[in-house]
């Protein structure tokens, strides 16, 4: 059995833990009031643009080769799996989101012309546009009810700490 986490874990713990879920509901909140979208929603269409426009392309699987056939698609290609992977999504939750979205007309799922397996995940106009007008909203919200609420060398701390955390995520490490 493990030892109990000492009175400062869990005093980290808990009060990450209610940070995100208080913040998480207020971000919800913000772009549920003042846009067509919601976070999960938002979470799905910036991964899909930032492979699409390069800035969020390391590590991302994505095929960028043109295909050769006079009738195929010029959109990118992002698989359906390799977005879950990445977004830290089961398949199952990414598959019932895109099929919420892709009934809205965010998305299209469409199959990969490259392999002929899978399917590939398309940012549709629409998706852009609902993207380009909640983006605004969320930034607004973050500075409101996180950034300004931190000086920068707090910000700094956390920005170091997180990255530290997520780093422990993707290697597994359970080592110091």
């Amino acid at each position: 059995m493990s030892a109990a986490l000492s009175p400062g874990q869990r005093r980290a713990w808990t009060a990450y833990r209610a940070l995100r879920l208080a913040l998480d509901a207020r971000l919800a909140r913000e772009l549920e009031d003042r846009s067509a979208v919601s976070m999960p929603d938002v979470d799905v269409l910036a991964a899909v643009r930032a492979i699409g426009d390069g800035s969020g392309t390391d590590g991302w699987p994505v095929a960028l080769a043109p295909d050769p056939r006079p009738d195929a698609r010029t959109a990118l290609c992002v698989r359906v799996a390799a977005l879950a992977d990445r977004m830290g999504w089961s398949r199952s939750r990414l598959s019932r989101q895109l099929g919420r979205m892709e009934r809205r007309g965010l998305i299209a799922r469409v199959p990969c012309e490259l392999d002929g397996r899978g399917d590939d995940v398309e940012l549709t106009e629409a998706g852009r546009a609902a993207l380009d007008a909640a983006e605004p909203v969320l930034v607004d919200a973050v500075r409101v009810h996180f950034a300004e609420a931190l000086t920068e060398p707090q910000l700094a701390a956390l920005s170091e700490i997180c990255e530290a955390l997520t780093r422990r995520q993707h290697t597994g490490s359970a080592g110091g």
